[in-house]
């Protein structure tokens, strides 16, 4: 994920859900400047939600979620 600004690594977050609800992320998110990114487990195909929360360098929250699809 890429932001306008820096973030803040220690209060941003990063879940990945598969179409059954189950976390397919692993590990902690690694924040790099503006940009955000977490491993995933191998899915396959199917319809899977990322919803993300984060604090940028100059204190501004911000949240979002949105939907991707694999092999469809």
């Amino acid at each position: 994920l890429w932001f306008n600004q820096k973030l803040e690594a220690s209060f941003s977050s990063v879940t990945v859900t598969n179409a059954a609800g189950k976390r397919v992320d692993t590990g902690k998110p690694r924040v790099s400047g503006n940009q955000m990114s977490i491993s995933l487990t191998p899915g396959g195909t199917g319809t899977y939600r990322v919803i993300w929360r984060v604090l940028s360098v100059d204190a501004h929250t911000t949240d979002g979620n949105f939907t991707f699809q694999v092999g469809r």
